[in-house]
Protein backbone atom coordinates (compact mmCIF):
# COMPACT_ATOMS: atom_id res chain seq x y z
CA UNK A 1 0.00 0.00 0.00
CA UNK A 2 1.28 3.57 -0.64
CA UNK A 3 2.02 5.13 2.14
CA UNK A 4 1.93 8.53 0.48
CA UNK A 5 -1.50 8.40 -0.70
CA UNK A 6 -2.58 7.72 3.25
CA UNK A 7 -0.76 10.45 4.34
CA UNK A 8 -2.56 13.83 5.65
CA UNK A 9 -0.87 16.50 4.69
CA UNK A 10 -0.70 18.31 8.43
CA UNK A 11 2.01 15.16 8.91
CA UNK A 12 5.21 16.41 8.14
CA UNK A 13 6.80 13.13 8.95
CA UNK A 14 5.48 11.00 6.30
CA UNK A 15 7.20 11.12 2.61
CA UNK A 16 4.49 12.49 -0.42
CA UNK A 17 5.27 11.61 -3.60
CA UNK A 18 4.40 14.52 -6.65
CA UNK A 19 1.20 16.35 -6.51
CA UNK A 20 -0.93 16.34 -9.24
CA UNK A 21 -3.00 19.03 -10.37
CA UNK A 22 -4.43 18.11 -13.26
CA UNK A 23 -4.89 14.81 -15.71
CA UNK A 24 -3.79 15.17 -19.40
CA UNK A 25 -6.64 13.20 -21.16
CA UNK A 26 -5.64 11.61 -24.61
CA UNK A 27 -7.55 10.89 -27.25
CA UNK A 28 -7.07 6.75 -28.02
CA UNK A 29 -5.15 6.05 -31.25
CA UNK A 30 -6.55 3.52 -33.57
CA UNK A 31 -5.54 1.34 -36.42
CA UNK A 32 -6.80 2.85 -39.18
CA UNK A 33 -9.71 0.85 -41.01
CA UNK A 34 -10.28 -1.23 -38.53
CA UNK A 35 -12.98 0.13 -36.37
CA UNK A 36 -15.00 1.56 -39.10
CA UNK A 37 -15.71 5.38 -39.66
CA UNK A 38 -15.30 7.79 -36.92
CA UNK A 39 -17.85 10.37 -35.86
CA UNK A 40 -17.54 13.96 -36.19
CA UNK A 41 -18.94 13.95 -32.92
CA UNK A 42 -21.62 16.53 -33.72
CA UNK A 43 -25.07 15.57 -33.21
CA UNK A 44 -27.79 15.57 -36.18
CA UNK A 45 -30.79 17.04 -34.86
CA UNK A 46 -32.42 18.02 -37.59
CA UNK A 47 -33.86 14.60 -38.66
CA UNK A 48 -35.41 13.42 -35.49
CA UNK A 49 -37.22 17.24 -35.15
CA UNK A 50 -38.86 16.87 -38.56
CA UNK A 51 -39.84 13.45 -37.72
CA UNK A 52 -41.29 14.89 -34.96
CA UNK A 53 -43.25 17.47 -36.53
CA UNK A 54 -44.73 14.70 -38.68
CA UNK A 55 -45.96 12.87 -35.99
CA UNK A 56 -47.65 15.64 -34.34
CA UNK A 57 -48.98 17.22 -37.80
CA UNK A 58 -50.73 13.18 -38.25
CA UNK A 59 -51.88 13.39 -34.67
CA UNK A 60 -53.63 16.72 -35.22
CA UNK A 61 -55.59 16.10 -38.45
CA UNK A 62 -56.26 12.83 -36.85
CA UNK A 63 -58.00 13.85 -34.09
CA UNK A 64 -59.97 16.80 -36.05
CA UNK A 65 -61.49 14.12 -38.13
CA UNK A 66 -62.38 11.66 -35.16
CA UNK A 67 -64.02 14.35 -33.48
CA UNK A 68 -65.61 15.41 -36.41
CA UNK A 69 -67.23 12.21 -37.15
CA UNK A 70 -68.06 11.05 -33.64
CA UNK A 71 -67.54 13.92 -31.75
CA UNK A 72 -70.21 16.74 -30.07
CA UNK A 73 -73.12 16.26 -32.22
CA UNK A 74 -76.48 18.08 -32.78
CA UNK A 75 -78.69 15.29 -31.58
CA UNK A 76 -78.52 13.97 -28.14
CA UNK A 77 -80.65 11.69 -26.44
CA UNK A 78 -80.94 11.52 -22.48
CA UNK A 79 -83.00 8.63 -20.45
CA UNK A 80 -85.48 10.15 -17.91
CA UNK A 81 -87.00 7.61 -16.49
CA UNK A 82 -89.63 4.58 -17.58
CA UNK A 83 -93.31 3.42 -16.37
CA UNK A 84 -95.48 1.20 -17.51
CA UNK A 85 -94.08 -2.02 -17.10
CA UNK A 86 -95.73 -4.97 -18.55
CA UNK A 87 -94.93 -8.47 -20.04
CA UNK A 88 -95.89 -6.99 -23.35
CA UNK A 89 -94.62 -3.50 -22.86
CA UNK A 90 -92.46 -0.74 -21.56
CA UNK A 91 -92.60 2.95 -21.65
CA UNK A 92 -89.91 5.02 -21.94
CA UNK A 93 -89.41 9.09 -21.38
CA UNK A 94 -86.32 10.82 -22.68
CA UNK A 95 -85.28 13.84 -24.18
CA UNK A 96 -83.26 14.56 -27.34
CA UNK A 97 -81.76 17.79 -28.00
CA UNK A 98 -81.78 18.49 -31.81
CA UNK A 99 -81.40 22.11 -34.19
CA UNK A 100 -83.98 24.73 -33.63
CA UNK A 101 -86.92 23.20 -35.35
CA UNK A 102 -85.61 19.93 -35.93
CA UNK A 103 -86.59 16.00 -35.66
CA UNK A 104 -84.41 13.47 -34.38
CA UNK A 105 -85.40 9.63 -35.01
CA UNK A 106 -84.32 7.71 -32.09
CA UNK A 107 -83.42 4.12 -30.90
CA UNK A 108 -84.74 2.62 -27.75
CA UNK A 109 -83.83 -0.44 -26.02
CA UNK A 110 -85.62 -2.59 -22.72
CA UNK A 111 -83.67 -4.60 -20.87
CA UNK A 112 -84.28 -7.45 -18.74
CA UNK A 113 -83.14 -7.92 -15.50
CA UNK A 114 -80.53 -10.08 -16.29
CA UNK A 115 -78.94 -7.77 -19.01
CA UNK A 116 -80.59 -9.29 -21.78
CA UNK A 117 -82.87 -7.27 -24.80
CA UNK A 118 -85.89 -8.04 -24.64
CA UNK A 119 -87.38 -4.73 -26.74
CA UNK A 120 -86.33 -2.32 -29.29
CA UNK A 121 -87.97 0.25 -30.75
CA UNK A 122 -86.70 2.90 -33.52
CA UNK A 123 -89.01 6.10 -32.98
CA UNK A 124 -88.93 10.00 -34.66
CA UNK A 125 -89.95 12.56 -32.50
CA UNK A 126 -89.64 16.28 -33.38
CA UNK A 127 -89.26 19.70 -31.86
CA UNK A 128 -91.74 22.35 -31.95
CA UNK A 129 -90.94 25.52 -34.08
CA UNK A 130 -88.43 27.57 -32.48
CA UNK A 131 -86.95 24.81 -29.43
CA UNK A 132 -84.27 22.49 -29.38
CA UNK A 133 -85.35 20.13 -26.74
CA UNK A 134 -87.83 17.46 -26.87
CA UNK A 135 -89.66 15.75 -24.38
CA UNK A 136 -91.07 12.26 -25.02
CA UNK A 137 -92.65 9.36 -23.81
CA UNK A 138 -92.58 6.16 -26.32
CA UNK A 139 -93.90 2.61 -25.64
CA UNK A 140 -91.79 -0.14 -26.55
CA UNK A 141 -92.76 -3.60 -27.17
CA UNK A 142 -91.23 -6.25 -25.31
CA UNK A 143 -91.15 -10.15 -24.90
CA UNK A 144 -90.33 -10.76 -21.71
CA UNK A 145 -90.77 -8.09 -18.81
CA UNK A 146 -88.22 -5.14 -18.71
CA UNK A 147 -86.24 -3.57 -16.26
CA UNK A 148 -84.39 -1.28 -17.67
CA UNK A 149 -84.93 1.42 -20.70
CA UNK A 150 -82.47 2.84 -22.88
CA UNK A 151 -81.71 5.67 -25.30
CA UNK A 152 -79.17 4.23 -28.00
CA UNK A 153 -78.82 6.86 -30.09
CA UNK A 154 -80.31 9.51 -31.59
CA UNK A 155 -79.25 11.28 -35.32
CA UNK A 156 -81.37 13.20 -37.89
CA UNK A 157 -84.10 11.14 -39.26
CA UNK A 158 -83.96 9.39 -42.75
Amino acid sequence: MNIAILADRTDKKRPRGREVNETRATTPVFPPGRYGRRRDGKRHVIAPIVIGLIVIVASVALTVRLYRQYGDTDYEGQIVGWTGVTEAQMIIDFTVRVPAGGSASCVLRARAYDGAEVGRRTVTVAAPAGHTTIEASEPVPTSARAAVGDVIACRPPG
